[in-house]
This record gives structure tokens, C-alpha cells and sequence, in this order.
């Protein structure tokens, strides 16, 4: 059936036979195109208007109103960066299985040895100093302790089996007091501390309290970060810029700006913080250039013991690390640490010959909550940097769409919805209509919305479209007989043109909607459920938008569906009726519309 002719054929709607909500469906119509245009920035209203003034034949308009991409939340390069894919064939097996009878317990033995020997060296460097944290280590005691344990480090990593190339040189403190070292990829990367001369590290609180390993690490003279103190971020901030800045002898900052592990498939978005004091950095690049690659420690993949047994299996394990130029942040990325974050990376990308993306922490703890809600895990990625920047969300609101995501999704497989999940979701059969959204959210086309899609899809189709305005002209559609409630004949009357299926039963979602179990919608009830549920609102600019390239047989279009120029006189078309939600216009109003419509035909 012809949605625009639907009203009709239902033979007791006087409401839709009537000249006044003729031209009030063409004000909606006007007002929720608009809308859609105003939330991408306008790109289709351009093309509609674009005419030069040129009569033009009257073109057969589109049903549909399509809005148009932006490129910009294109899908990235990288999908996942925080799964590790390798996987042990029977002869890798049985190579770690006899390698590991002899080389584990041995490298295990000779590792326990050099700890205790680096012991007493890192003894005498934390003690005996006063004002700890707040002066640097200097003196005999500098140079005696750092010289032991470096040589001790090199120890270390060579009876683990690393063959270690190293490219490029070490800056001074002076020329570069902040190292940056990426991709992060494994608790192995620590070797570029041993490398680059000892410089000191971010460290949580209570990594100093481990035997041994916990008064090494103390004599680095770590930048401390604790998980109670509720200023730790601003205050691990300030002590990195006190030593980039205060001209004193402290040894250089190493900083993995990424801030998570990946599989180093690309350079994922770099935090700030390395950034902020504005001081020359030095790059430093990682490479693992082996065949079986057992060193990757993400989110996915080998869990820490996994990844030391299965290392320390191997008869030799390759690491390049590579000393870039110092990067001398220009006068406006030092007053912008995201600019001179980005500038870094994209140089470190480039000799990497790596893309970037702009994942972040925040999406592995999306991961971890898909894996929660018996999502696949990879479905919790959505470039959480640019979704937030572009979209304006914060985590929460994120975390809060994926629970909505998960339970549209829960029949499916491999977290991804499809046309008849979601159809179920919005409790109405699959129409041409929601066809139409459907493909609004499908961005690729393939006939599936994943997460980002439906993140997307909500903030930039949906959420526009479900203002004030558009919630009251909806109401005052579905309330056809004007006495400010919707009865589920209206109900089903609206929806069952709307989606052009006749015998349509909306009794299920008259029922989810009417809170009370009155039988009946107020406008808060209705204004209520539409905010929770947006999708329905598009849905509704969509069935006016459709109205609106059907309905006028003799009406004029340039191009596409946008402004048509209606044939009908000014003089018949009377004014908007109002009702409870509106109330009555005075004649002054109805003057002003008639004048209004004059000089806009």
C-alpha cells in the first residue's frame, strides 16, 4: 500500500482529509528535513538548492532522504590493535617443548642470580639520600649505581635469549629531557630503559613494595602514580614538567604515550601527558622482527606467564630499537600538547611505516564489557578518541549505548545486528521505512550494524532529529482527534501508514509506551519514551520525509526531495489547528501565517 495514501483508505481519519493538518504534516515535513540536513552540517541542503536559478524539468523525486557520509568516522585502518593472532603449529610446539626442558629452568636460575647481584647496588642508591623524590641522585653514588645495574640489565635481557640491534643515538638530558618509546607491546619493551642509560619511569605506588624488584626500581627514581589519590593524574603531570623544566641533574623521563599494549599494527592515540611541560622529546621505536612472535602482550592473546614461558622457550629472540632525532615541538604544538602529540606520532608512524588510529584505553575497557555481556570483545571498539571529540560523548554514555547495543544484539551472531534484530528491538515488522533506517545506521553497506555504527547512527541521525519541536509535531500527528491524549486506535492508525502495512499490530509497543497502563498517552509518556528511544524518532522524519516526496502528485522538485513549491493556493490552506499540546491561535496568529506563507511561495 502507498503510505502516502494510507490515510485515506482507512476511511474514518477526517483528521488527514482535512486542508489544516494537510499543511501542518507540510510544516513537520519542512522542519525534520531540515533538521537531518542541520545535524552532518548542511551537505545535502547544498545539492538540493543547487540550481544556479536554471528552470529544470520537473525530476520523479526520492522516497528517501539520504544523508550524506562523513568521511571523517570513516572506519580506520586497523580494526583491532589489541589482539594477538599468533598461533603455535605442532612443530612450534614441539620446538618450545624441548628447548624449554633445558632453557627455562637455566635462564630462570640465571635470572634470580643477576636480581639478587643488582640488589645492593640498588640498595645503595635509595639509601642514605635525603629528600627522597624531590632531588635527584647525584655524585659517586649516580654513577656507580647506574653504571652496575645498566650492565647488569644488559645481563639480564641476554640470558632471556634477546639479540638486541640498536639504531641511532641516546640525547642527552639536555637535548631531549622526555623519551617517548612506542608501540607499546609487551613488559619486554622495558629494555629501552637498559638502553637508553637508565632514564626514570611511571611507576604505580605499589610496585615498590615488591621484593626485590620493588628497590630496583626505586633507585630509577620513578615518577610514583597512586591509584588513591583522586589528583594522581595532574600531580604525576607536574612532577613530570617540574624535572623536564627545573635545569637540575635528573635523569631523563621515559613515557609510553600510548598508555596500553598492542599488537603494533599501528600507533594508537597518544596521551597528553608526555606533551604538556613542552619540552624537546626523542622518539624511540620498537621493532620484534621474528618469525613466531611470542613477546605481544594485549588485551587478546597470551597471558603474562603465556608470554614469558613461551619467550624464554625460544633459542633466541630479535629487538631493534631505534633512537629517532629529537622532535622540537614548534611554538604552537607547545601550547597545544595534542597537536604536539599528534605531530610526534605521525613522525614515529611514518618510520614505523604504520597507519594510526585513534583507539585509546577507554576502548579496552569497552572490551572488557562487551566480553561481559557475551559480546565478542572486538565489539566494544569504536575509536573511543575521535567518537568523543566528534561526537561530544563521554565514556559512560558510550558504556551505556553498548548495554542497548548488547540487547539488540543478543540472538545475533558475532555481535552484529541485523535487519530482523533490529525490527524486533523497535517491536514493528520490517517496512520500507525502517528499511530506510536501517541503512542510516549501516554505513559500509553490508547489511549489518555493529557498535560504532549504532554509536554513530544515534548521535548523529537519531539524537538530531529527537528535539522538543519534532516530539510535539509527532504527538500532535498521532493525536487525531485533538484532545491531547492518543488512544491505540490513533496509535495504530499513524504506524500502520506510516510503515504501509494495514493490518499492522502495534499493540505491544502501545503497551511499552503507556507506563501508567491507562490505555491511553499522555505527552509526557509519549515525550518520555521518545527521549529513551531516538530511533523512532528518525523513523517518524523518515515517514513524514516519504509523505513528503509521495503525497503532492502536482508538486514541483529540483533535484532531490527538499523543497517543493506546492501548486495549491495560498488563500486555501488555513492554519495549523492547535490542541492541548498547542493551544488555540488568536486571530493575529493566523494573520501572521497567511502573511508568512505569501512570501515564502
Amino acid at each position: 500500500m502507498d503510505c502516502a495514501q494510507a490515510p485515506w483508505r482507512q476511511g474514518g481519519a477526517s483528521a488527514f482529509r482535512s486542508i489544516s493538518r494537510f499543511s501542518f504534516r507540510l510544516a513537520a515535513m519542512t522542519l525534520c528535513t531540515e533538521a537531518a540536513v542541520a545535524a552532518l552540517g548542511g551537505g545535502s541542503a547544498a545539492q538540493a538548492g543547487g540550481g544556479g536559478g536554471m528552470s529544470e524539468p520537473a525530476l520523479q523525486p526520492r522516497a528517501v532522504f539520504t544523508l550524506p557520509r562523513q568521511q571523517s568516522l570513516a572506519s580506520p585502518l586497523v580494526i583491532n590493535p589489541f589482539v594477538q593472532e599468533t598461533r603455535l603449529d605442532a612443530k612450534d610446539k614441539s620446538r618450545a617443548f624441548l628447548f624449554g626442558l633445558i632453557l627455562v629452568p637455566l635462564r630462570v636460575l640465571c635470572m634470580f642470580f643477576i636480581l639478587l647481584v643488582a640488589w645492593p647496588f640498588a640498595v645503595l642508591a635509595t639509601s642514605c639520600t635525603p629528600e627522597k623524590g624531590t632531588k635527584p641522585l647525584l655524585g659517586w653514588q649516580r654513577r656507580v649505581c647506574y653504571a652496575s645495574l645498566t650492565i647488569l640489565g644488559r645481563a639480564l635481557f641476554f640470558v632471556m635469549g634477546f639479540q638486541v640491534k640498536v639504531k641511532g643515538e641516546v640525547a642527552s638530558p639536555e637535548e631531549a629531557p622526555i623519551l617517548t618509546a612506542a608501540p607499546h607491546s609487551s613488559f619486554f619493551d622495558g629494555i629501552v630503559c637498559v638502553l637508553a642509560g637508565l632514564p626514570s619511569t611511571v611507576s604505580r605506588q605499589e610496585n615498590l613494595s615488591v621484593p626485590i624488584l620493588g628497590r630496583i626500581l626505586s633507585a630509577l627514581q620513578p615518577v610514583v602514580v597512586s591509584r588513591v589519590d583522586p589528583d594522581s593524574r595532574r600531580n604525576t603531570i607536574k612532577e613530570i614538567t617540574r624535572r623536564a623544566t627545573s635545569g637540575e641533574q635528573w635523569p631523563q623521563v621515559l613515557i609510553f604515550p600510548e598508555g596500553t599494549c598492542t599488537n603494533r599494527s599501528c600507533l594508537i592515540t597518544f596521551k597528553q601527558g608526555a606533551f604538556i611541560p613542552g619540552v624537546p622529546v626523542q622518539p624511540v621505536l620498537l621493532r620484534y622482527p621474528n618469525k613466531l612472535d611470542t613477546v605481544t602482550w594485549t588485551w587478546q592473546g597470551y597471558n603474562f606467564k603465556e608470554a614469558l614461558v613461551l619467550t624464554l622457550c625460544q633459542l633466541f629472540t630479535k629487538v631493534e630499537v631505534e633512537f629517532l632525532p629529537v622532535y622540537i615541538p614548534s611554538e604552537e604544538e607547545k601550547k597545544d600538547p595534542f597537536l604536539f602529540a599528534c605531530g610526534v606520532r605521525n613522525k614515529m608512524a611514518r618510520a614505523l611505516d604504520v597507519a594510526t588510529t585513534d583507539h585509546t584505553y577507554e576502548d579496552c575497557r569497552l572490551m572488557i564489557s562487551a566480553g561481559q555481556l557475551t559480546l565478542p570483545m572486538e565489539a566494544g571498539l569504536v575509536e573511543f578518541t575521535k567518537i568523543s571529540k566528534k561526537l561530544n560523548l563521554k565514556w559512560d554514555s558510550v558504556r551505556e549505548q553498548l548495554d542497548q547495543f548488547a540487547a539488540i544484539a543478543s540472538t545475533s551472531k558475532g555481535g552484529r545486528i541485523g535487519i530482523e534484530e533490529f525490527a524486533n528491538y523497535l517491536k514493528l515488522p520490517v517496512s520500507d521505512a525502517l528499511e530506510q533506517l536501517f541503512a542510516l545506521f549501516d554505513r559500509n553497506g553490508d547489511g549489518t550494524i555493529d557498535f560504532r555504527e549504532y554509536v554513530i547512527g544515534l548521535s548523529v541521525v537519531c539524537n538530531p532529529a529527537n528535539t522538543e519541536q519534532t516530539i510535539q509535531m509527532a504527538f500532535q500527528l498521532f493525536d487525531v482527534d485533538e484532545d491531547g491524549i492518543i488512544n491505540e486506535d490513533e496509535f495504530s492508525l499513524i504506524m500502520r501508514s506510516a510503515l504501509g502495512l494495514p493490518s499492522l499490530d502495534v499493540s505491544n509497543l502501545f503497551k511499552e509506551i503507556d507506563a501508567d497502563n491507562s490505555k491511553k498517552l499522555s505527552y509526557e509518556e509519549f515525550k518520555d519514551f521518545a527521549l529513551k528511544h531516538p530511533e523512532y524518532a528518525k523513523l517518524f522524519t523518515t515517514y513524514l520525509e516519504l509523505q513528503r516526496c509521495q503525497i503532492f502528485p502536482e508538486t514541483e522538485f529540483t533535484g532531490t526531495c527538499s523543497t517543493p513549491t506546492v501548486k495549491t493556493p495560498v488563500s486555501e490552506i488555513a492554519s495549523v489547528p492547535r490542541n492541548k499540546v498547542c493551544p488555540q491561535a488568536s486571530d493575529d496568529d493566523h494573520s501572521i501565517v497567511s502573511v508568512s506563507d505569501k512570501k515564502e511561495d
